[in-house]
Formats: structure tokens, C-alpha cells, sequence
């Protein structure tokens, strides 16, 4: 027994060693909640200069945080530019571009477009790294490619362990939808009336061809041919994207079609939360894509007309309340001190989107242009914090120039992983410039294109001039003229005669003129002729990197009907699982109410601004 001790203490000895060394590792890979919204211009926040719009959580996480004062997006589109976010690569390098005016994203869900399977995502790479992966919200990615079902380009396919969100994006026809409710009692009890005559011609067809029955053929096609018009006629009968797009996914199940889109938010929120709480012990990725704040603004009822600015205000500050909740759900679970949480829009807000005199976008500040126009700064510049308790400075702003694309191989060095060596990767670690290690951005020059045109370059010299060089040899014409967006075609476009052709090049230097208002000359700017040439070598380098590729946005982003999704038999598709369950949870969860007597009716919520009761 004494000759076994020894053993017995140094294997429990080893085993102690192995668990802190577990523990070690895990310490070291913090857990990472990013929020992107939606349309989000960076002049609608508190904390980027808004003093009518109340966004308090987000200026709240602002000033535990870093603040990127130049933060850009690779696209001012939601396709090509999640997609850079998502790859840490230009969209013109995975061919998330267009080469026409016209659909420069992904056109709806059954079209075969969307991100190459060949890309690695950011997800991907934490994956391998022992990362549980979700995302919950807006994908915009493509879906289908072969059949309905197929799912090619489903977030399962690029590092996400967990979906629930919407596949597409919102559109007009997503709310309101005053006749949803009817359409799904009406189609249910058609369905069952379709399945009838099926099992009708089916045991007459059976009967006939055993001589059970005698009944005329020509009754039994007439009854196919019924089922046959039936199905084309409810089929014709849904043309809008409501129908088709408008739809709710968990897993590879869809749930809602047409989805409710004015709930959907909070549905995300607590589908959010659930995850937070299931894999608290890390480390995991949450990508929290919110579809706020994209028209057509679906809004609950608590916060509609509660803001300054119409329907836009009411709804940045309802997005604002639910990034609250998600951030005391990262307090309450206590991961406050080991979540890097960061923060974002996908690009600038939509000038064009009004009805009547109503704004219906987002505001750009001071910054010329927005979403589509891929140049002037409106349209890419962004908001951009980062917490990271005990790793990132709080209340710290960085003017230095950085981009979405810069996620990917930041995410890849906090985890202990690097990026993809095997292709260019054009974002840069941003941990270095975060932590105060560095003082100037590890981006020298960016590339700001417009489909498959490029547009604009910045050069950020490596010196302490502190220049900002912002060379553009494209820009869109805009309509009316001096309007400053394009409000005839409602989105400018890229090439051809909605745009002018600059040679020599625009100049302007965004340091003193950040508005983009006055271009410099040879006579105004002493190194006008430099700066044009400098940004002209670089152009060229970059161009020589690109390596051709299919354009995804263009000849396959085109509908084929035999990929539209369905959430039963084919068209047969209208689907309420969501509210199924709320009912059910609803009818067993709450007592049941025979009188209307005030002291007997369950209590209304206090306040229309707080979601986290």
C-alpha cells in the first residue's frame, strides 16, 4: 500500500496540473458577441454626435469601450459588404459583386447566388479553435443552390454551429402584412382540401384498376387536373416577396413563412439569450445580425411614437433597448470580464428611403452620400465600438483608419488561431492599435468599390502629417442634381450614364475637409500631383492581386422557382410555428381569466421603453 501512495499522489498531482492548464487555455480565448445592425447610420447614435435619437446602451458601451471614428465598410451594400465582414476579404475577391446597376445583392431566396463555400469565415476559424458558433439574425448570403432543400449556402456551411434569423433580408412587402393571419386559416383548410382529393384519386385509381369501382377515367384527370389549378392558382396568387423571402428559419426548419416581422426582433433577442446562457461556459461566438434598422422598420407597438424622428427614431431606439438586454444578459450571466463585445452597421444609412415627406433612412452626418454609393464616405463609414474589460481602454477614440474586414484576423489572433494563408487576406489585426500598441492604422490604402467598379481609393501615409487622402475617379450623378442622393432611381448606380467619370481624379484631403465639399487642385494643394500618382501605383498593385472569379450577384442572381422555400408541400408553403408555440406556451402557462373584472386580469407591463422586463 505505501509503494502505491506515491503513484496515487502523482497521478492526482498530474491531473491537477492538466485541469489549470485546461483552465489556462480556456482563460485565454475570451467568449466574442458581435451586433451588427442593419442600415444604421453612423449619425444616429448619441455617442457619434445624435442629440434627438436616445440610443443609451449603445453610448453606454461606447464609453466602456473603444470608439472607431473612421471605421469603414467594404461595400455599401448588405451583400458584398457582410460578405467582406464574414471573410475579411474585398467582395470583388469571393465575386460578391455585380457588374450591372440594377441587383447589386442577393436577389431573393431563390435565386442560387451566395457566398462561395470555398470562403472562411470568421466563424470557421473559431470553430477550430473549440469556439461554439452562432448566428442568430439577418444572412443575406444566398441559400439554395440545386433544390429547395439543399441549404448550400446556409450559415451551417461556414463555421455556424446554431441558426435563427432570417435568411434574406427585409424588404417592403414584410410589414405590415394585415391579411397574414387570414391567409394562413385560409390555406390550411385548402391544404386539407388538396390532400382530400388526392387520397380520393388515389383509392379510385386503386379501385378502378382492381375492378372494386366502376368510375370513368375522365373523372379521376378531372380530379388531378382540380389539384393541379388549385396549387397554380394560390401560387399565382402570392407574388410578393412576403410570401417567399419574408420567412424565419431555426436550424435548417422553417418556422414562420410568411414571417411576423414586428416580433421577429424580440424573438432573436431571446433566442440570443438562450445561447448566452447554454454555452456561458465558453468560450463561443454569438453574431447577433439584427434586422433593425432596414425598411420597411418593423416596429412593436411599445415603442411606435416614441421618438423625435417618425417611425426611423422609434425604431434605433427599440434596436437600442434590445442591445441592452443582451448586454445584461452578458453581466447576469457574469461574462462581462472575459467577452470582447463589439458593434457595428453594415454600411451607411439609405438617404432614398421616404414615403411622402417622411425620412424612412438613416442619418449619415456629416458625411457626403450613403448606402449604395461606394465612394463618398456617407456610404461606408460606420459605427465601430469594441469592450473588452481589462484588455481594450475604456472611453479611448480612434481616428485612425480601420475596416469590417478588420474582424477576421482580429477574432483570429484573441483566439489563438491566424487567418487563411492560402489567399489574401485584406483586413488587418486590429488588437495592436486597440491596445495602444501602435498609434497609426496597419492600413496604408483602401479600396472602395461600387459593384465591381471601384470608385474610390484612400491612402493613409505612414508619417505623423496626419493626412487622409481620399482620391475618387468615379462618383455617381445624383438626381436631382445637388440633392446629394438619388432619389429618382432610389439608389445610385455604378457605371454608364448614372455616374461621372473623373480624369484627373477628384482630391480631397478628409482630415480638413471630411465633408468631401471642395477638391483639391495642383494650385490649392502643392502635392496634388504625388498624391494622384502614389494612389495610382497602388491602384495598380492591387488590381494585379484580383483573381478572377464568378461573379455571384450576376448571372446566377436570377430566380428559379424550384428553389423558393417552403415550409410544407410545394406552393403550399404558409407556416406559423412560432405563434403555434406561443399559443401553446400561452394556453399552459397563464390562468385562465372568467371575468373581465379589472383585479382579476393579469398586470400590464410599466414603461413603453423597457424590453427587459
Amino acid at each position: 500500500m505505501t509503494n502505491r501512495s506515491p503513484l496515487v499522489f502523482m497521478s492526482l498531482v498530474c491531473a491537477l496540473l492538466n485541469m489549470c492548464q485546461a483552465q489556462g487555455v480556456h482563460d485565454d480565448k475570451p467568449n466574442i458577441v458581435l451586433i451588427m445592425a442593419d442600415d444604421l447610420g453612423i449619425g444616429d447614435l448619441g455617442c457619434y454626435g445624435n442629440d434627438t435619437i436616445r440610443t443609451p446602451h449603445i453610448d453606454h458601451l461606447a464609453r466602456e469601450g473603444v470608439q472607431l471614428t473612421q471605421h469603414l465598410s467594404a461595400a455599401s451594400l448588405c451583400s458584398p459588404s457582410r460578405s467582406a465582414f464574414l471573410t475579411g476579404r474585398y467582395p470583388i475577391r469571393s465575386g460578391m459583386v455585380s457588374s450591372g446597376n440594377n441587383t447589386r445583392v442577393v436577389k431573393s431566396l431563390a435565386a442560387p447566388s451566395g457566398l462561395p463555400p470555398n470562403e472562411t469565415t470568421f466563424a470557421a476559424l473559431l470553430k477550430k479553435q473549440g469556439y461554439s458558433t452562432a448566428l442568430i439574425g439577418k444572412w443575406h448570403q444566398g441559400l439554395n443552390c440545386d433544390s429547395r432543400s439543399d441549404h448550400c449556402h446556409h450559415p451551417y456551411n461556414y463555421g455556424f454551429d446554431y441558426y435563427y434569423g432570417m435568411p434574406f433580408t427585409l424588404a417592403d412587402g414584410c410589414w405590415p402584412a394585415p391579411s397574414r393571419d387570414m391567409e394562413l386559416a385560409f390555406e390550411s383548410r385548402l391544404w386539407l382540401c388538396v390532400q382530400l382529393v388526392a387520397i380520393a384519386v388515389l383509392t379510385l385509381t386503386f379501385g378502378k384498376l382492381s375492378g372494386w369501382v366502376s368510375v370513368p377515367w375522365l373523372l379521376i384527370f378531372s380530379m388531378i387536373l382540380f389539384i393541379f389549378l388549385l396549387g397554380y392558382a394560390w401560387l399565382s396568387s402570392f407574388t410578393t416577396r412576403l410570401y417567399w423571402d419574408c420567412l424565419l428559419m431555426r436550424e435548417h426548419e422553417i418556422t414562420e413563412q410568411p414571417m411576423k416581422a414586428e416580433r421577429a426582433g424580440s424573438i432573436m433577442v431571446k433566442e440570443a439569450i438562450s445561447f448566452l446562457e447554454r454555452h456561458r461556459e465558453g468560450p463561443f461566438l454569438l453574431f447577433f445580425s439584427f434586422l433593425h434598422v432596414h425598411v420597411p422598420l418593423p416596429t412593436t407597438d411599445d415603442f411606435i411614437g416614441t421618438s423625435k424622428h417618425g417611425l426611423y427614431g422609434d425604431n434605433v431606439e427599440e434596436m437600442d433597448s434590445m442591445v441592452g438586454k443582451i448586454l445584461d444578459a452578458i453581466d447576469e450571466f457574469g461574462l462581462r470580464n472575459n467577452t470582447l463585445v463589439y458593434f457595428t452597421s453594415d454600411h451607411g444609412g439609405h438617404l432614398e428611403a421616404r414615403r411622402g415627406h417622411a425620412q424612412l433612412g438613416g442619418w449619415n452626418g456629416i458625411y457626403k452620400g450613403g448606402k449604395g454609393m461606394g465612394g463618398w464616405e456617407g456610404g461606408i463609414r460606420v459605427p465601430g465600438i469594441v469592450r473588452w474589460p481589462g484588455k481594450v481602454p475604456a472611453g479611448q477614440l480612434i481616428k485612425e483608419a480601420t475596416s469590417l474586414m478588420d474582424i477576421l484576423p482580429t477574432l483570429a489572433s484573441v483566439s489563438g488561431g491566424s487567418p487563411p494563408q492560402d489567399r489574401v487576406i485584406d483586413g488587418r489585426d486590429l488588437m495592436p492599435l486597440l491596445q495602444g500598441n501602435i498609434t497609426h492604422s496597419e492600413h496604408e490604402f483602401l479600396f472602395h468599390y461600387c459593384g465591381s467598379y471601384l470608385h474610390a481609393v484612400r491612402w493613409i501615409p505612414k508619417d505623423d502629417s496626419g493626412a487622409v487622402w481620399k482620391v475618387h475617379y468615379v462618383t455617381p450623378i445624383f438626381q436631382p442634381p445637388s440633392s446629394g442622393a438619388c432619389y429618382v432611381t432610389l439608389l445610385c448606380g455604378c457605371f454608364g450614364e448614372l455616374v461621372t467619370y473623373h480624369n484627373p481624379p477628384l482630391l480631397f484631403d478628409l482630415s480638413r475637409d471630411p465633408t468631401e465639399s471642395t477638391p483639391l487642385t495642383p494650385d490649392t494643394e502643392p502635392l496634388h500631383d504625388f498624391v494622384i500618382e502614389k494612389v495610382a501605383g497602388a491602384l495598380k498593385k492591387h488590381q494585379e492581386s484580383i483573381v478572377p472569379v464568378i461573379h455571384q450577384l450576376g448571372e446566377l442572381n436570377h430566380d428559379r422557382i424550384w428553389l423558393t422555400p417552403c415550409c410544407g408541400v410545394f406552393p403550399f408553403c404558409l407556416c406559423d410555428k412560432e405563434g403555434e408555440e406561443i399559443a401553446t406556451i400561452r394556453s399552459c402557462c397563464l390562468p385562465v381569466v372568467t371575468n373581465t373584472d379589472d383585479h382579476l386580469l393579469p398586470p400590464k407591463k410599466s414603461g413603453a421603453h423597457d424590453l427587459r422586463g
